[in-house]
């Protein structure tokens, strides 16, 4: 069955960085976009950045870009998030998923575009 864990979540100063990863099982990883999606402390559920099945295209909400940098390695059926200046804002419960469509062109924001989520990786920024 599929399933997605993520990990590398933890506490960090403002201007620091953390390094999510997700681990996918299950299904043909190179074959399906990724993206990550947050949710902070009595918000709803944001997306934060998607890649294309074979690595080549990537995308990234405003709030994030140039900050943030996913990467994928289908060898290892490994999704990452490189997060770099991180900002109080940025205090979330993560989650990877998994794009309900076989190489699907494009990336999509709407959490109905998604057919599995992990359970989440907590990152807090804060002094």
């Amino acid at each position: 069955q599929v399933r997605l864990v993520e990990s590398g979540g933890g506490l960090a100063q403002p201007g620091g960085s953390l390094r999510l990863s997700c681990a996918a099982s299950g299904f043909t990883f190179s074959s399906y976009a990724m993206s990550w999606a947050r949710q902070a402390p009595g918000k709803g559920l944001e997306w934060v950045s998607g890649i294309h099945g074979d690595g080549t295209d990537t995308y990234y909400a405003d709030s994030v870009k140039g900050r943030f940098t996913i990467s994928r390695d289908n060898d290892k059926n490994t999704l990452y998030l490189q997060m770099n200046s991180l900002k109080p804002e940025d205090t979330a419960l993560y989650y990877c998923a998994k794009d309900r469509v076989l190489n699907r062109i494009g990336v999509y924001e709407g959490p109905d575009e998604y057919d599995y989520w992990g359970p989440g990786t907590q990152v807090t920024i804060s002094s």
